[in-house]
Protein backbone atom coordinates (compact mmCIF):
# COMPACT_ATOMS: atom_id res chain seq x y z
CA UNK A 1 0.00 0.00 0.00
CA UNK A 2 1.24 3.51 -0.96
CA UNK A 3 2.58 5.84 2.33
CA UNK A 4 0.63 8.91 2.68
CA UNK A 5 3.87 10.89 2.43
CA UNK A 6 7.29 9.96 0.57
CA UNK A 7 10.73 11.66 2.50
CA UNK A 8 14.02 11.00 2.02
CA UNK A 9 14.84 11.10 6.22
CA UNK A 10 11.79 10.98 9.21
CA UNK A 11 13.18 11.87 12.76
CA UNK A 12 11.22 10.66 15.38
CA UNK A 13 11.00 13.06 18.06
CA UNK A 14 12.00 16.30 18.60
CA UNK A 15 13.97 16.22 22.08
CA UNK A 16 17.92 17.36 22.48
CA UNK A 17 18.89 14.36 20.37
CA UNK A 18 16.04 14.78 17.56
CA UNK A 19 16.44 18.76 17.04
CA UNK A 20 20.29 18.33 16.73
CA UNK A 21 19.71 15.69 13.99
CA UNK A 22 17.03 18.26 12.31
CA UNK A 23 19.37 21.27 12.30
CA UNK A 24 22.28 19.14 10.74
CA UNK A 25 19.71 17.49 8.26
CA UNK A 26 19.12 21.28 7.25
CA UNK A 27 22.44 22.29 6.81
CA UNK A 28 23.23 19.03 4.74
CA UNK A 29 21.04 20.38 2.52
CA UNK A 30 17.85 18.26 3.35
CA UNK A 31 14.32 20.61 2.31
CA UNK A 32 11.24 20.58 4.80
CA UNK A 33 8.63 17.64 4.17
CA UNK A 34 9.55 16.24 0.62
CA UNK A 35 13.79 16.14 2.09
CA UNK A 36 12.95 15.69 5.68
CA UNK A 37 9.97 15.72 8.50
CA UNK A 38 10.42 15.40 11.77
CA UNK A 39 7.29 13.37 14.17
CA UNK A 40 6.64 14.74 17.64
CA UNK A 41 4.56 13.46 20.05
CA UNK A 42 4.41 15.77 22.52
CA UNK A 43 1.66 18.33 22.21
CA UNK A 44 4.33 21.54 22.72
CA UNK A 45 8.48 21.66 22.01
CA UNK A 46 10.51 20.74 25.14
CA UNK A 47 10.93 16.64 24.99
CA UNK A 48 10.75 14.82 28.00
CA UNK A 49 11.80 18.36 29.37
CA UNK A 50 8.48 19.88 29.52
CA UNK A 51 6.99 16.39 31.30
CA UNK A 52 9.30 17.32 34.59
CA UNK A 53 7.84 18.77 38.05
CA UNK A 54 7.70 22.13 38.56
CA UNK A 55 10.04 22.11 41.36
CA UNK A 56 13.12 21.01 38.87
CA UNK A 57 14.60 24.36 38.84
CA UNK A 58 17.31 25.54 36.76
CA UNK A 59 20.11 25.58 38.92
CA UNK A 60 19.19 21.79 40.42
CA UNK A 61 19.58 20.31 36.38
CA UNK A 62 22.57 18.43 36.00
CA UNK A 63 23.49 20.22 32.93
CA UNK A 64 21.79 21.55 30.11
CA UNK A 65 23.79 21.91 27.13
CA UNK A 66 23.31 23.83 24.09
CA UNK A 67 21.63 23.15 20.69
CA UNK A 68 24.10 23.40 17.63
CA UNK A 69 24.43 26.68 16.97
CA UNK A 70 21.79 28.56 19.32
CA UNK A 71 23.30 29.12 22.98
CA UNK A 72 21.08 28.20 25.93
CA UNK A 73 21.83 31.10 27.37
CA UNK A 74 22.13 31.86 31.59
CA UNK A 75 18.63 31.92 32.19
CA UNK A 76 17.07 32.94 35.54
CA UNK A 77 18.32 29.55 37.81
CA UNK A 78 15.16 29.73 39.75
CA UNK A 79 13.01 29.34 37.09
CA UNK A 80 11.53 25.83 36.30
CA UNK A 81 13.74 23.63 33.49
CA UNK A 82 10.24 22.67 31.86
CA UNK A 83 9.20 26.57 31.00
CA UNK A 84 13.21 26.95 30.29
CA UNK A 85 14.08 24.58 28.23
CA UNK A 86 10.45 24.27 26.38
CA UNK A 87 10.99 28.09 25.80
CA UNK A 88 14.60 27.19 24.41
CA UNK A 89 13.60 24.34 21.82
CA UNK A 90 10.79 26.09 20.77
CA UNK A 91 12.66 29.10 19.49
CA UNK A 92 15.36 27.09 18.22
CA UNK A 93 12.49 25.04 16.09
CA UNK A 94 10.87 28.60 14.86
CA UNK A 95 14.60 29.47 14.32
CA UNK A 96 15.66 26.95 12.08
CA UNK A 97 12.20 26.52 10.45
CA UNK A 98 12.43 23.05 11.22
CA UNK A 99 9.51 20.93 9.76
CA UNK A 100 8.13 19.44 13.28
CA UNK A 101 4.63 17.89 12.80
CA UNK A 102 2.88 17.38 16.60
CA UNK A 103 1.37 15.32 18.27
CA UNK A 104 2.00 12.89 15.85
CA UNK A 105 2.32 9.11 18.01
CA UNK A 106 4.43 7.07 15.69
CA UNK A 107 2.82 3.54 16.41
CA UNK A 108 5.36 1.76 13.79
CA UNK A 109 8.42 1.34 11.90
CA UNK A 110 8.63 -1.34 8.87
CA UNK A 111 10.83 -2.70 6.28
CA UNK A 112 9.21 -2.34 2.98
CA UNK A 113 10.91 -3.09 -0.48
CA UNK A 114 13.45 -0.38 -0.54
CA UNK A 115 12.05 2.20 2.48
CA UNK A 116 11.39 1.89 6.22
CA UNK A 117 7.84 2.94 6.63
CA UNK A 118 7.04 5.05 9.44
CA UNK A 119 3.54 4.63 10.78
CA UNK A 120 0.45 6.80 12.83
CA UNK A 121 -2.63 5.95 13.84
CA UNK A 122 -3.57 8.16 10.99
CA UNK A 123 -0.81 8.45 8.68
CA UNK A 124 2.13 6.92 6.85
CA UNK A 125 5.86 8.26 5.80
CA UNK A 126 7.90 5.98 3.38
CA UNK A 127 11.39 7.06 4.16
CA UNK A 128 14.84 6.17 2.82
CA UNK A 129 16.53 6.45 6.19
CA UNK A 130 14.98 6.80 9.66
CA UNK A 131 16.34 8.30 12.85
CA UNK A 132 14.41 7.28 16.14
CA UNK A 133 15.42 9.91 18.72
CA UNK A 134 12.36 8.46 21.21
CA UNK A 135 14.44 8.98 24.67
CA UNK A 136 13.12 7.41 27.86
CA UNK A 137 10.73 9.52 29.44
CA UNK A 138 8.22 7.54 27.97
CA UNK A 139 9.16 4.19 29.62
CA UNK A 140 9.36 4.63 33.05
CA UNK A 141 10.96 1.00 34.64
CA UNK A 142 8.98 -0.19 37.61
CA UNK A 143 11.26 -3.13 39.10
CA UNK A 144 9.22 -5.81 40.85
CA UNK A 145 9.17 -7.30 44.38
CA UNK A 146 7.27 -9.87 46.22
CA UNK A 147 4.07 -8.39 47.72
CA UNK A 148 3.97 -5.40 45.72
CA UNK A 149 0.30 -5.80 44.84
CA UNK A 150 -0.60 -5.85 48.24
CA UNK A 151 0.56 -2.45 49.70
CA UNK A 152 -2.24 -0.32 50.47
CA UNK A 153 -0.45 2.67 50.18
CA UNK A 154 0.08 5.04 47.44
CA UNK A 155 3.08 4.33 44.84
CA UNK A 156 4.22 6.23 42.47
CA UNK A 157 6.93 6.70 39.74
CA UNK A 158 9.70 9.88 39.19
CA UNK A 159 7.57 10.13 36.09
CA UNK A 160 4.57 11.06 38.23
CA UNK A 161 6.05 13.34 40.59
CA UNK A 162 4.06 16.76 40.54
CA UNK A 163 5.45 18.50 43.96
CA UNK A 164 5.37 17.51 47.37
CA UNK A 165 1.77 17.72 48.24
CA UNK A 166 1.67 13.92 47.60
CA UNK A 167 3.93 13.10 50.77
CA UNK A 168 2.70 15.72 53.38
CA UNK A 169 2.56 13.81 56.58
CA UNK A 170 3.36 10.70 55.29
CA UNK A 171 5.79 7.67 56.10
CA UNK A 172 7.57 7.71 52.70
CA UNK A 173 10.21 5.08 51.18
CA UNK A 174 12.41 6.57 48.17
CA UNK A 175 13.96 3.83 46.30
CA UNK A 176 16.61 4.33 43.44
CA UNK A 177 20.11 5.30 43.81
CA UNK A 178 20.25 8.11 40.99
CA UNK A 179 20.13 12.20 41.08
CA UNK A 180 16.53 12.20 40.96
CA UNK A 181 16.19 9.82 43.66
CA UNK A 182 18.49 12.21 46.01
CA UNK A 183 16.74 15.40 44.86
CA UNK A 184 13.28 14.41 45.30
CA UNK A 185 14.61 13.23 49.61
CA UNK A 186 15.88 16.57 49.99
CA UNK A 187 12.75 18.36 48.65
CA UNK A 188 10.67 15.87 50.61
CA UNK A 189 12.08 15.25 54.14
CA UNK A 190 11.17 18.00 55.04
CA UNK A 191 7.41 17.80 55.07
CA UNK A 192 6.69 13.63 55.42
CA UNK A 193 6.38 12.50 58.73
CA UNK A 194 9.52 10.54 58.03
CA UNK A 195 11.45 9.22 54.43
CA UNK A 196 13.82 6.03 54.48
CA UNK A 197 16.06 5.67 51.25
CA UNK A 198 16.87 2.40 49.94
CA UNK A 199 19.25 1.53 46.65
CA UNK A 200 20.40 -1.36 45.49
CA UNK A 201 24.01 -0.38 45.30
CA UNK A 202 25.90 2.05 47.95
CA UNK A 203 25.37 5.87 45.92
CA UNK A 204 29.58 6.69 45.08
CA UNK A 205 29.70 10.55 46.41
CA UNK A 206 31.92 12.80 44.04
CA UNK A 207 32.82 15.88 45.63
CA UNK A 208 33.29 18.23 42.78
CA UNK A 209 30.42 19.91 40.27
CA UNK A 210 29.37 17.59 37.40
CA UNK A 211 31.36 18.79 34.60
CA UNK A 212 31.12 18.12 30.82
CA UNK A 213 34.29 15.73 30.89
CA UNK A 214 32.37 13.81 33.99
CA UNK A 215 29.39 13.14 31.52
CA UNK A 216 31.39 12.21 28.65
CA UNK A 217 33.11 9.91 30.85
CA UNK A 218 29.35 7.97 31.84
CA UNK A 219 28.26 8.08 27.99
CA UNK A 220 31.92 6.16 27.22
CA UNK A 221 30.63 3.43 29.59
CA UNK A 222 27.26 2.98 28.19
CA UNK A 223 28.30 2.94 24.64
CA UNK A 224 30.64 0.09 25.34
CA UNK A 225 27.30 -2.33 26.00
CA UNK A 226 25.67 -0.99 22.64
CA UNK A 227 28.36 -1.84 21.05
CA UNK A 228 28.20 -5.39 21.93
CA UNK A 229 24.55 -5.82 21.52
CA UNK A 230 23.78 -5.36 25.19
CA UNK A 231 21.19 -3.64 26.82
CA UNK A 232 21.88 -0.05 27.08
CA UNK A 233 22.42 1.30 30.96
CA UNK A 234 21.22 4.47 30.97
CA UNK A 235 23.80 7.30 31.51
CA UNK A 236 22.77 8.33 34.85
CA UNK A 237 23.24 5.22 36.17
CA UNK A 238 26.76 5.51 35.57
CA UNK A 239 27.32 8.60 36.72
CA UNK A 240 28.22 9.05 40.19
CA UNK A 241 26.23 11.60 42.36
CA UNK A 242 27.73 15.30 42.96
CA UNK A 243 27.88 16.31 46.44
CA UNK A 244 26.61 20.03 46.58
CA UNK A 245 26.41 22.05 48.92
CA UNK A 246 22.36 20.73 49.40
CA UNK A 247 23.68 17.42 49.13
CA UNK A 248 26.16 17.94 52.06
CA UNK A 249 23.55 19.62 54.18
CA UNK A 250 21.05 16.72 53.61
CA UNK A 251 23.99 14.23 54.30
CA UNK A 252 24.33 15.85 57.54
CA UNK A 253 21.24 15.83 58.78
CA UNK A 254 20.67 12.12 58.05
CA UNK A 255 17.96 12.52 55.04
CA UNK A 256 20.81 10.97 52.86
CA UNK A 257 21.40 8.05 54.87
CA UNK A 258 21.01 5.08 52.49
CA UNK A 259 19.80 1.44 53.55
CA UNK A 260 20.00 -1.79 51.40
CA UNK A 261 17.37 -2.94 49.03
CA UNK A 262 14.21 -4.25 51.23
CA UNK A 263 13.10 -7.94 50.19
CA UNK A 264 9.73 -7.64 50.27
CA UNK A 265 6.38 -5.16 50.40
CA UNK A 266 3.86 -5.95 53.09
CA UNK A 267 0.54 -4.11 53.21
CA UNK A 268 1.33 -1.37 55.10
CA UNK A 269 5.22 -0.95 54.44
CA UNK A 270 8.68 -2.94 53.46
CA UNK A 271 10.51 -5.67 54.57
CA UNK A 272 14.25 -7.01 54.69
CA UNK A 273 15.90 -10.42 54.68
CA UNK A 274 16.56 -10.03 58.43
CA UNK A 275 12.87 -9.11 59.39
CA UNK A 276 13.62 -5.56 60.21
CA UNK A 277 10.36 -3.88 59.31
CA UNK A 278 9.90 0.19 57.91
CA UNK A 279 6.08 1.24 57.63
CA UNK A 280 5.27 3.39 54.75
CA UNK A 281 2.40 5.32 53.59
CA UNK A 282 3.76 5.82 50.01
CA UNK A 283 6.77 4.49 47.81
CA UNK A 284 8.47 6.64 45.36
CA UNK A 285 9.75 4.38 42.53
CA UNK A 286 13.46 7.07 41.17
CA UNK A 287 13.98 3.59 39.55
CA UNK A 288 14.90 5.44 35.81
CA UNK A 289 14.07 4.93 32.28
CA UNK A 290 14.65 2.12 29.62
CA UNK A 291 14.49 3.13 25.85
CA UNK A 292 11.43 4.07 24.51
CA UNK A 293 11.51 1.77 20.70
CA UNK A 294 8.98 -0.45 21.27
CA UNK A 295 7.79 1.32 18.02
CA UNK A 296 10.85 -0.51 16.07
CA UNK A 297 9.58 -4.05 16.96
CA UNK A 298 8.32 -5.10 13.63
CA UNK A 299 12.08 -4.84 12.30
CA UNK A 300 13.38 -7.39 14.76
CA UNK A 301 16.56 -5.41 15.91
CA UNK A 302 17.16 -7.31 19.11
CA UNK A 303 20.70 -8.75 19.40
CA UNK A 304 21.12 -12.67 21.06
CA UNK A 305 21.85 -10.44 24.53
CA UNK A 306 18.91 -8.72 23.93
CA UNK A 307 19.79 -5.31 23.40
CA UNK A 308 20.31 -3.77 20.20
CA UNK A 309 23.67 -3.82 18.10
CA UNK A 310 24.59 -0.33 17.15
CA UNK A 311 27.87 0.77 15.72
CA UNK A 312 28.02 4.79 16.87
CA UNK A 313 24.43 5.75 15.96
CA UNK A 314 23.86 2.89 13.34
CA UNK A 315 21.87 -0.05 13.49
CA UNK A 316 23.91 -2.97 12.33
CA UNK A 317 20.89 -4.82 11.58
CA UNK A 318 19.74 -2.42 10.01
CA UNK A 319 21.78 0.78 8.11
CA UNK A 320 18.92 2.45 7.25
CA UNK A 321 18.02 3.67 10.98
CA UNK A 322 19.91 5.04 13.09
CA UNK A 323 19.23 5.38 17.19
CA UNK A 324 20.09 8.74 18.60
CA UNK A 325 19.03 8.88 22.02
CA UNK A 326 19.70 5.66 22.59
CA UNK A 327 22.35 4.36 25.00
CA UNK A 328 25.21 6.76 24.88
CA UNK A 329 23.30 9.64 23.44
CA UNK A 330 20.35 9.44 25.95
CA UNK A 331 21.62 12.18 27.28
CA UNK A 332 22.05 15.89 26.73
CA UNK A 333 25.86 15.06 26.49
CA UNK A 334 25.88 12.90 23.51
CA UNK A 335 22.72 13.87 21.96
CA UNK A 336 24.08 16.77 20.08
CA UNK A 337 26.93 14.65 18.86
CA UNK A 338 24.80 11.65 17.87
CA UNK A 339 22.69 13.76 15.58
CA UNK A 340 25.38 14.85 13.52
CA UNK A 341 27.21 11.89 13.24
CA UNK A 342 23.99 9.68 12.12
CA UNK A 343 23.67 12.70 9.40
CA UNK A 344 26.73 12.45 8.40
CA UNK A 345 26.43 8.42 7.61
CA UNK A 346 22.91 9.22 6.17
CA UNK A 347 24.48 11.75 3.90
CA UNK A 348 26.94 8.60 2.47
CA UNK A 349 24.15 6.38 2.48
CA UNK A 350 21.94 8.68 0.47
CA UNK A 351 24.73 9.49 -1.45
CA UNK A 352 24.55 13.01 -1.04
Amino acid sequence: MKADHEVDVAVIGAGQAGLSAAYHLRRAGFANEAGFVVLDHGKRPGGAWQYRWPSLIVEKVHGIYDLPGMAFGTPDPKLPAADVVSEYFGRFERTYDLPVHRPVDVLSVSAEDDRLVVASAAETWAARAVISATGTWDRPFWPYYPGQETFRGRQLHTADYTGVGDFRGKRVVVVGGGASAVQLLLEIAPFARSTRWVTRRPPVWRDEPFSEDWGREAVAKVDRRVREGLPPKSVVSVTDLAVTPEVRAGLDAGILDRHPMFERLTPDGVQWSDGTFEPADVILWATGFRAAIDHLAPLRLRASGGGIRMDGTRVVAEPRLHLVGYGPSASTVGANRAGRAAVTEIRRLLGR
